[in-house]
């Protein structure tokens, strides 16, 4: 595999497309991205929107993965999304993909990444249970069940859980939220 990671802003109209394509297969969520045009529609914002930006990881002229930034804050750089075709996860696509935001993020002087990880199709112990009250008292006990989580990866690459939002996706789907020092 020669795996080049590239900005986003480069790629051509198929590429594009199939960023779209990747959004939609590579979520576990059954709904996330799914509804017509609502895929495109989040990659050309991620295109045109000044306060965005990406990287995607191309294996040769294949579009295999796609990562995203929001600048919301000052100092702490929102990741979102970050996907890779479902037959290239697990051979560090995501990883190179990440390290590329990472490299970023700290040349624009963010201190910091966020993001929210959502647990909608039961990847977590947290999947079902009602976190109230005390909901910051469920953030130790976090772990994946055996349909996995993405929490896993960005646990093994330095981010931490920092709070849990109930009931955000409907009742016992928690959105986790992670962040890293950069």
């Amino acid at each position: 595999m020669e795996l080049h990671i590239v900005d986003l802003a480069q790629l051509d109209d198929g590429q594009i497309a199939r960023a779209a394509r990747i959004l939609r297969e590579a979520l576990q969520n059954p709904t996330a991205y799914k509804a017509p045009g609502e895929a495109e529609a989040e990659v050309a914002d991620v295109l045109g929107n000044p306060e965005r930006f990406g990287f995607a990881a191309l294996d040769g002229d294949d579009l295999v993965g796609w990562i995203g930034g929001i600048r919301g804050y000052f100092h702490s750089l929102e990741l979102h999304p970050l996907v890779v075709d479902p037959a290239r996860q697990r051979q560090g696509v995501g990883s190179r993909l990440l390290a590329a935001l990472e490299t970023r993020a700290r040349a624009e002087g963010f201190l910091a990444l966020h993001l929210g990880t959502d647990d909608d199709f039961g990847g977590t112990s947290l999947f079902g249970a009602d976190l109230f009250p005390n909901v910051a008292g469920n953030i130790p006990g976090v772990t994946a069940t055996a349909r996995g989580h993405p929490f896993t990866f960005y646990a093994r690459h330095g981010f931490e859980v920092v709070g849990l939002l109930p009931d955000a996706n409907g009742p016992g789907k928690p959105d986790i939220l992670m962040a890293k020092r950069l």
